[in-house]
């Protein structure tokens, strides 16, 4: 590599690499361990924009949204202790979800290592276990090369999170500027040619397959591409938790979403399936209803696994095919194929959309007074709105009685985390200002990262929330219902008026205590710029769709 004779600042050098990789944003809450960073974003702003949040884990939550979105990693800055472990909690976030990352934290001074100085923390201990690849960067000489290799580690194989300390110290030091790195880009695995003949010489045998689609990183000519194979074959196609964007919920080859509470009618669906070709889940707690849908270690159905890393096959379920590749490039090879025998297929796939069509369809449950807002919103929204959630008993309705319709359609954890909905909002509204972008969340959820307010309102966003209020930790309480009937404890909340708290950083809020007034409130909200709030009070009797208390 030639170098030239020009001194760089290695906080500026950092930024020039990030501004490379095509990066247009980064997120994080300044501290004085990373200074000289915040100095080099000065004047940048046409090619990078460093978004001010008011937490880190709100931070690292919107570059997760970020990443997700765009393929390539969403960034993070936070200061060093407090803000590394507030940040651990996007960082956990990234790694369940396989979304590309970089946290950069900032580090006690080179010559203060290892003497607890103020707010000091081994990251490499900290995050070992939820990070693809956790490193410090001591000489400013090797930024490039960290950098670079940050990039690659968190968009190859399976992506994930990558950690990277920064000495404040050595974020000063004058350098001998590199030439520019060339732009990282996703690499592709294509299957073997003879693997993929003995799966179509498996689909040539089934009676009863189904397609399984999620994990992360997916691209939108992986998306087309997976609904050309399955309309080609005529195959049935599921998605693991919260992967429903992977294909147009209105298509009639969907039959569903393997999540949190699994319907029957799906459970019935696995239960006969004799083909489960699984394209990017990892087929974890969540999708397989603890590990009982499917029987570890050798499932009864014949599994063909998909997967872009070869330690994550045979994991937990052990293949009879398994197939090391990207999902675009699995799906766009398997999109070529001549039909098999999809008349064998067609009637069966039929009526497992049916069956779909009806369990999410509002009159399935006639009493259910929060299934008619979600059914509204699939009604009137464009097919590319983007809707974000956390985790409560809310998403329930959400993911029932919602249609997804494009690629990145959905921004939800599959980690579960709380929290997570306003802040992949703001992700979402920095990344695809032209989206529609909706935040929905329970009362508790939204109370996680409400912080967040001020971040959306400060940078000029354009997005809705939508809050669900019923006054507790809906899944929690459901949980105690069934293991301690009768014995409430620690799940009932007090809450502010939400209009009142949405007002007070400027932005417009509407009550909808009814159906008619959500319409009204939604139409209004839409018509409008700015940060828009929606509270609609939730009977507090209902845990979840169609089930009171009693």
């Amino acid at each position: 590599m030639t170098r030239s004779n020009t001194q760089i600042r290695a906080a500026d050098h950092l930024v020039d690499l990030l501004v490379a990789q095509g990066t247009k944003a980064a997120f994080g809450v300044p501290g004085e361990s990373y200074l000289p960073v915040l100095d080099a974003f000065y004047g940048r702003e046409a090619d990078i924009r460093f978004v001010t949040c008011r937490q880190e884990g709100g931070a690292a939550m919107a570059a997760d949204a970020y990443g997700k979105l765009t393929g390539r990693p969403g960034i993070c800055f936070a200061t060093r202790g407090p803000g590394a472990t507030n940040a651990s909690a996007g960082v956990h976030v990234a790694y369940q979800d396989s979304t590309p990352m970089i946290l950069f934290l900032g580090q006690v001074a080179r010559d203060m290592v290892e003497r607890e100085a103020f707010q000091e923390i081994d990251y490499r201990r900290m995050f070992g276990q939820m990070a693809k690849w956790v490193a410090q960067i001591d000489d400013a000489s090797r930024l490039q090369e960290y950098v670079s290799r940050a990039f690659r580690t968190a968009m190859s194989g399976r992506p994930g999170p990558v950690v990277l300390a920064l000495p404040e110290d050595m974020l000063y030091d004058q350098i001998a500027q590199p030439t520019a790195p060339a732009r990282i880009e996703t690499p592709r695995f294509l299957p073997s040619g003879k693997t993929m003949d003995s799966l179509k010489a498996r689909i040539a045998k089934a009676n009863r397959p189904l397609v399984m689609a999620g994990g992360g990183t997916w691209t939108k000519t992986g998306i087309a591409a997976l609904q050309r194979f399955a309309e080609t074959q005529g195959l049935p196609v599921s998605v693991s938790l919260r992967c429903q964007s992977l294909i147009d919920n209105r298509h009639p080859n969907y039959v569903g979403h393997y999540g949190v509470g699994t319907p029957p009618y799906l459970k019935d669906i696995m239960a006969e399936t004799d083909l489960l070709i699984a394209v990017g889940p990892r087929l974890g707690e969540m999708t397989t209803a603890g590990y009982t849908l499917l029987s570890p270690p050798v499932p009864e159905q014949s599994l063909v696994h998909v997967f872009p890393e070869p330690e994550e096959i045979g994991r937990v379920y052990e293949p009879e095919i398994a197939l090391v590749s990207d999902t675009e490039s699995f799906c766009t090879a398997a999109a070529d194929w001549e039909a098999i025998a999809p008349d064998r297929f067609a009637d069966r796939t039929k009526d497992l959309h049916q069956s779909y069509v009806s369990f999410s369809d509002p009159a399935s449950v006639p009493d259910d007074p929060l299934a008619p807002y979600f059914a509204h919103l699939a009604e009137v929204l464009p097919d590319d709105a983007i809707l974000c959630n956390g985790a409560g008993n809310y998403a329930g309705w959400l993911h029932r009685f919602y249609k997804y319709r494009a690629p990145g359609s959905q921004l939800a954890p599959t980690s579960g985390s709380m929290g997570y909905g306003l802040p992949a909002a703001i992700g979402a509204a920095i990344c695809e200002p032209e989206r529609e972008i909706f935040a929905i969340a329970g009362d508790g959820c939204f109370m996680m990262t409400c912080q967040e307010m001020a971040t959306a309102v400060h940078h000029d966003l354009n997005l809705t929330v939508i809050i669900i209020d019923n006054a507790r930790y809906g899944t929690i309480r459901a949980h105690q219902e069934r293991e301690y009937p009768d014995r409430v404890s620690g799940t009932t909340l007090t809450n502010p008026d939400f209009c009142d708290f949405a007002r007070s950083f400027g932005a417009i809020a509407i009550k909808a205590p009814d159906r008619d007034s959500f319409v009204t409130a939604l139409a209004e909200a839409r018509s409008r710029q700015g940060i828009k709030l929606i509270e609609v009070k939730a009977d507090p009797n209902f845990l979840s769709p169609g089930k009171r208390l009693s």
